[in-house]
């Protein structure tokens, strides 16, 4: 079948090769300009390239590429096929024929056709000298790329400028006298009174239009900088059991411990090799789970910092998001390499490594009993996991764009994601289905907390607001406006106040009823 597909496209080349060669003979006598040069030279190329690649796709020396296996995927490295032949070269001997044809288009409807010459051509009439007016330079290709972009045009003036003095009309030039009436003396004109000097015209006042760009915002007081404060963006916050303290997470590679009453920082828990991302109390109250971008999951003690175990995911990279169960027996990390690795944190060592996402993974939470959890994909997959057998049990498709924040509900039957989609969802999990959607962000949900009770929502968005939904009607109850950049980081005080961090580095607390929030910890100056 190919064989005869590969005939067929030499044929068509060779039918193609010698149009364009006849044509170009044809054209030659006509052809006037350093355009029509140009045009025939397409032509003759155009129509040797179309014989050559005829001789090669007749001699079948240009196969094709393999067809795609039956029950590969289409995504992913099983879907990886290797080339054969002579795949680009096939490529390009298959668009030699487009262009032979718009060579003779051009030629059909060209602009050195005398007789489709327009008035404002370009080319000039025989005998006529070229015009050796320098013309406007327009810039290049390369010109475009590297320059600046275009200031945005100014707003209007408000006055209009004083129109210009209007110059009165020179006397009309006295017209010649034949020769016989200039040799006569001039006859005396009549005497007449003199005229009157002419009144200069009113003067008109200008009245400014109304102004039509309203005036700028003010700009938002800079903020407040302490030198033991974050020094890039916060990504995780993490509130204590007793509420007293909360832990932050940030790119600058740290991890710290603050106090929420004390506003102050209590000490520097540690430092990864790489982005921290995720910093977790334990259940027993002295200790702390934290990951990152360098791979490793360390137990710190709270008192001072110091490492008790580490737990490393070697070749599976670096921990995007990590989960622990209520108990505190177990961990679930997720990675960059699509699998989801269960930790055992009480014999410090790995239980399961669990693979299927085809993508990286941007989520993961524990249910409630501790016996399952839900890792999300950045192709939008969710995938619910026994995590004590270590098998799949579901997998669909949940949003249109990443999944990069998840939380179960109380009953552990239920589930709520967010997306880079701008939408959050509730699922339920016995059956699969969507029960309730959240909608109100203009920019991708990158984190979700839900509240002690159950009944409230909290969102942070790279829109750069948090907003508080309300779990049973799905509707918005206070938007929170940070005004300085995306919101990475989000959880529940325990006063019920909202905490958020993000891109400015700070970790700020918000009224729960919406409003203005003031910032609690600030980010290390610049």
């Amino acid at each position: 079948m190919n064989r005869v597909a590969d005939r067929l496209l030499a044929v068509v080349l060779l039918a193609v090769g010698i149009a364009s060669f006849a044509k170009a003979y044809l054209a030659q006598g006509d052809a006037a300009g350093s355009f029509a040069s140009a045009h025939l030279l397409v032509l003759v190329a155009a129509g040797g390239l179309s014989l050559v690649g005829a001789v090669l796709f007749w001699a079948g020396l240009l196969p094709g590429r393999p067809r795609h296996q039956a029950g590969a995927p289409l995504f992913g490295r099983a879907a990886e096929v290797q080339e054969t032949g002579r795949p680009r070269l096939r490529q390009a001997f298959l668009v030699v024929p487009l262009i032979a044809v718009l060579a003779l288009v051009a030629d059909q409807f060209g602009p050195w056709r005398a007789d489709d010459a327009s008035p404002g051509g370009e080319v000039a009439a025989p005998n006529q000298p070229k015009s050796t007016e320098p013309k406007g330079s327009e810039p290049k290709g390369e010109d475009i790329a590297n320059a600046p972009p275009a200031p945005e045009p100014a707003p209007p003036p408000a006055m209009a400028p004083a129109p210009p003095p209007i110059a009165a009309p020179p006397p009309p030039a006295q017209a010649a006298q034949p020769p016989e009436q200039a040799a006569k003396p001039p006859e005396p004109a009549p005497a007449q009174p003199p005229a009157a000097p002419a009144a200069p015209p009113p003067e008109v006042a200008v009245i400014p239009p109304p102004a039509t760009v309203a005036p700028p915002p003010p700009a938002p007081p800079p903020l407040p900088t302490q030198p033991e404060g974050h020094r890039d963006a916060v990504v995780w916050l993490a509130v204590a059991p007793d509420g007293r303290s909360i832990m932050s997470a940030s790119t600058d590679q740290t991890i710290k411990l603050w106090d929420i009453a004390g506003k102050q920082l209590i000490r520097n828990l540690g430092v990864h090799k790489d982005m921290a991302r995720t910093a977790l109390f334990m259940p027993d109250g002295v200790s702390a789970l934290t990951a990152g971008d360098d791979g490793e999951i360390v137990l710190r003690k709270l008192s001072d910092g110091a490492v008790l175990h580490v737990f490393s995911s070697g070749e599976n990279g670096g921990v995007n998001k990590l989960a622990i169960s209520p108990d505190g027996k177990r961990a679930v990390s997720v990675h960059g390499t699509g699998t989801v690795i269960v930790w055992d944190l009480e014999n410090k060592s790995a239980l399961h490594v669990m693979t299927g996402h085809d993508w990286s993974i941007s989520a993961v939470a524990v249910s409630p009993d501790g016996f399952s959890a839900v890792s999300g994909s950045i192709d939008g997959t969710l995938k619910l996991w026994d995590i004590g057998a270590g098998k799949l049990l579901r997998s669909w498709h949940g949003h249109e764009r990443g999944t990069y924040g998840a939380v179960f509900t109380a009953d552990g039957h239920h589930l709520i994601t967010g997306s880079g989609d701008y939408t959050i969802k509730l699922w339920d999990l016995d059956t699969g289905r969507e029960v309730r959607r959240f909608e109100g962000h203009s920019g991708t949900v990158y984190v979700l907390a839900l509240s002690a009770d159950g009944k409230r929502l909290l969102s942070g968005s790279l829109d750069g607001t948090a907003r508080l939904w309300d779990m049973e009607t799905g509707n918005e109850i206070a938007m929170f406006d940070s005004q300085s950049g995306p919101i990475y980081a989000v959880a529940f005080a325990a006063d019920g106040t909202v905490l958020t961090g993000g891109y400015d580095r700070t970790i700020r607390d918000w009224p729960a009823g919406g409003g203005g929030g003031v910032v609690l910890f600030a980010g290390a100056p610049d």
